[in-house]
């Protein structure tokens, strides 16, 4: 325990299973747009736990698990596409161009080491460099700005223009994903790109894997929504069966001044730039982290939406809210605390099993 209260020790059996699963899902690139292979991945998951999946149009998966109210229903959802890039431009000096693919900024993938897939399924590696690197080359290396116009991708190849580029099957429109780094620390913290959202999604196949493994019934049959399209912002805005009364995504939650969510937490957010989530399910939701000794914080995150908003947006007439664990550096280089997984995982448990609002 530190000096703060904080316990860094694992605190429910399959933690670490969690986390290892965490590290296959970040490991496999899924840059909104491209999402096949994780698709397949948490597909393959569940098969194997012999629960009933489809996929939509949109390349997204619903896992189904029955209850004994089948007239009623749930859904959870989290999201397994990343923040990403495209190629914009092959460039004449034998650099990439990028457009962004999610809401970030050009500053912070600096330096990082990268992918680009081309249409015919070749992989080449590559560093997200500023044109103007060299201090010993360029005045302004420091003070230049981080945007599209300065920043390039440096081919792990032997090419010096556009022509060479375009002969390894290079070009406009092939998906760029970015290195996770994953690892994971002895007293328990993880830290990798894409926890958002793929933290998430691994405590909902423990969630399923821990339902089935105990023989659950759950009291209203139950859709589990991976969806594909978040950071593009419609990726939770269908399949939503007219059975379903209450709608929950399961997303990060961000940290930062003025926010009381932190990494050993589960966050509960009670309002996002979309407008405050459903009442009634907030005080439910906490209610149950009252209840079941849930370390848990309310929050509102300013410059947000989720899946449940984007159903909202919709027209779906569903009660909806948000819930994840605490990602510190949302949208950059990410960390959580093993204790935020099993706070949130302890929560949805009590919430699948619990009545409706």
């Amino acid at each position: 325990m530190n000096q703060k209260g904080v316990i860094f020790l694992s605190t429910y059996p399959n933690v670490n299973e969690t986390k290892d699963l965490i590290s296959q899902l970040v490991s496999i690139p899924s840059p909104s747009g491209s999402t096949e292979k994780v698709i397949k991945f948490v597909e393959d998951y569940l098969n194997d736990l012999k629960v009933q999946t489809k996929r939509n149009r949109k390349g997204g998966l619903i896992a189904t698990l029955p209850g004994t109210n089948s007239e009623e229903h749930r859904m959870l959802t989290a999201h397994v596409d990343t923040l990403g890039a495209m190629v914009k431009e092959v460039k004449e000096d034998g650099r990439l161009r990028l457009d962004l693919i999610g809401g970030f900024g050009y500053n912070s993938i600096e330096g990082e080491y990268c992918e680009i897939h081309t249409s015919d399924g070749k992989v080449y590696t590559g560093t997200i460099l500023m044109h103007q690197t060299s201090v010993h080359v360029y005045k302004d290396a420091s003070e230049a700005k981080r945007n599209q116009e300065n920043m390039e991708v440096r081919i792990d190849a032997k090419v010096k223009d556009d022509k060479e580029i375009r002969a390894l099957g290079i070009e406009v429109g092939d998906f760029v994903s970015f290195d996770p780094r994953i690892q994971q620390t002895e007293n328990g913290f993880i830290k990798s790109r894409h926890l958002d959202d793929k933290a998430s999604v691994a405590i909902l196949l423990q969630l399923i894997k821990r339902l089935i493994e105990e023989n659950k019934t759950l009291p209203y049959t139950t859709h589990f929504l991976i969806s594909n399209n978040e950071e593009i912002g419609y990726g939770g805005n269908s399949n939503i069966t007219p059975e379903t009364v209450e709608y929950l995504a399961v997303d990060m939650g961000a940290m930062g001044d003025g926010q009381s969510t932190d990494e050993y937490t589960v966050s509960i957010c009670v309002k996002d730039s979309s407008g405050p989530y459903h009442y009634g399910l907030r005080k439910h939701l906490t209610q149950l982290a009252k209840t079941n000794s849930i370390g848990y914080k309310l929050d509102i995150y300013p410059y947000y939406g989720s899946d449940a908003s984007a159903a909202i947006y919709a027209g779906h007439d569903v009660v909806h809210g948000l819930i994840g664990p605490g990602i510190d550096s949302s949208h950059a280089f990410e960390r959580t605390h093993e204790t935020s997984l099993d706070n949130t995982e302890k929560l949805l448990y009590h919430y699948v099993l619990s009545a409706l609002v």
